[in-house]
C-alpha cells in the first residue's frame, strides 16, 4: 500500500496539503472554496479530479506522499464521528480492498467485505 517510491516531489497537491493542515484560514478554505485554492497552489486538473473523488489509490497513484493522505481525509470529512462506516475508513477499504479484508476482514471493521464491489 506505501508509495514512497513513487512520491511526486514537485506535485502541486504536495505542497498545498503541507501548507493547509498547518493553516486554520487555508483549511477553513479548503472546507468553503478547494477550487479557488486549488488554483492559487497550481493544482493539475488531474490533482484536482483525484482529490474531487477522494480516490485514495488514485492519489497515491499521481504521486502524492502516503503520510498525506490522512490528512486529505481528516481536512475532507473531519475529524470527530470516525465510525467503521465513516467515509475515510471506507476510502481506504475501497482503495484497497485486497489488502484491507487481509488485515481486518471478517470483524466488525471490514465494510468493503460487506458489499459486493470487490
Amino acid at each position: 500500500m506505501g508509495n514512497v517510491e513513487r512520491v511526486d516531489k514537485t506535485l502541486a497537491l504536495n505542497e498545498m496539503v503541507y501548507y493547509v493542515r498547518r493553516d486554520a484560514r487555508l483549511r477553513e478554505r479548503w472546507q468553503t472554496d478547494l477550487d479557488a485554492l486549488a488554483a492559487e497552489f497550481g493544482l493539475s486538473p488531474r490533482e484536482l479530479d483525484a482529490l474531487h473523488e477522494m480516490d485514495v489509490k488514485r492519489l497515491m497513484d499521481i504521486g502524492v506522499h502516503q503520510y498525506l493522505i490522512p490528512h486529505i481525509l481528516r481536512l475532507t470529512y473531519g475529524v470527530t464521528g470516525m465510525t467503521n462506516t465513516h467515509p475515510a475508513l471506507l476510502a481506504y477499504q475501497k482503495a484497497f480492498p485486497r489488502e484491507s479484508r487481509d488485515a481486518i476482514g471478517g470483524s466488525k471493521w471490514d465494510q468493503v467485505g460487506r458489499r459486493d464491489d470487490g
